[in-house]
């Protein structure tokens, strides 16, 4: 019996966990349907018109959805070793937080109460995230963006350092009947600048702090570019890393052939060095195409 449960704990920990099975991919891909559902049905009940007419389908179709994420959860905590350790990660209680809501309704009575508690349903959206771990190219752009976050951090810096100055000078330029009361009101003023935002709700009215702000956002159009660039260069280099291998042509010693590939493209050697070329030619045999010098 121990061997029934053990096999059974071990097929749903494959389709719930893994993603690398017909069956994993379509648990996953109808688990995200279930989440946007029922994420955008919390957002529907949310209007006060549609409440009002369909209030009553949506709360059938609340306790659906709870259910069935209970259910869910169970089943993952079921086929895991040390349950408490997954209820006690970040995903594990927005697990719990995702049908908390609906479950606390039956203890506390009357829909005013819970509107708070109940926003919290939303997060439901978040479990998106976890299956993402589960997919290559997912996996891939994380990997990318924790390489580059010192650049990123970098630019952070950088443009705190911009804002910071820019904040400052306009604050001495600018009248306070302007709206440049404080530094930090400057600050803010900089911040939406350098953006391109432009909210309006603060401008300069001097020529110089005019100047000023026309430089900030040809500087926020010259700048903005930066981190998308930096990911993206990431992302390419993670793409040449799964496509290309590292591996060094044994005949010429050049590098960038595909994981796959059996013979370098630049030299025609054979490239695997622990296996025989099957195509090679025997030992004393003279190559029928071979170059011969003219006469």
């Amino acid at each position: 019996m121990q061997s029934g449960d053990s096999s059974l704990r071990k097929w749903l920990f494959q389709i719930i966990f893994e993603s690398d099975t017909p069956q994993a991919k379509a648990f996953d891909i109808a688990l995200i349907t279930l989440i946007l559902v029922s994420v955008g049905t919390v957002f529907l009940d949310s209007v006060p018109g549609l409440h009002e007419r369909f209030g009553d389908i949506f709360y059938v179709m609340e306790w659906g959805f709870t259910l069935i994420f209970t259910l869910e959860l169970a089943l993952r905590l079921y086929c895991l070793e040390r349950p408490w350790r997954y209820l006690r990660s970040f995903y594990g209680i927005l697990d719990v937080l995702a049908i908390l809501p609906t479950w606390l309704s039956l203890l506390i009575p009357g829909a005013q109460s819970l509107l708070v508690v109940r926003v919290l349903r939303v997060l439901r959206v978040f479990r998106v995230l976890r299956l993402m771990e589960f997919v290559g190219e997912g996996r891939m752009l994380m990997q990318a963006l924790q390489r580059s976050q010192r650049k990123i951090l970098l630019f952070l810096t950088t443009i705190l350092l911009i804002i910071t100055i820019f904040g400052s000078v306009i604050y001495m330029i600018e009248p306070p009947e302007a709206g440049f009361t404080s530094m930090p009101r400057s600050m803010y003023w900089a911040i939406v600048t350098l953006t391109t935002v432009g909210y309006g709700d603060i401008a300069p009215v001097t020529p110089l702090g005019q100047f000023i702000s026309a430089f900030m956002m040809i500087l926020g159009y010259s700048i903005i570019a930066v981190p998308t660039g930096v990911f993206s260069a990431e992302v390419i280099r993670s793409i040449q890393r799964e496509r290309y291998s590292e591996e060094a042509c044994p005949g010429c010693g050049r590098e960038g052939h595909e994981r796959d590939a059996r013979y370098c493209r630049f030299c025609g050697t054979w490239l695997n060095e622990e296996t025989p070329d099957p195509n090679a030619r025997n030992e004393g045999e003279t190559p029928a195409n071979d170059d011969q010098p003219s006469h």
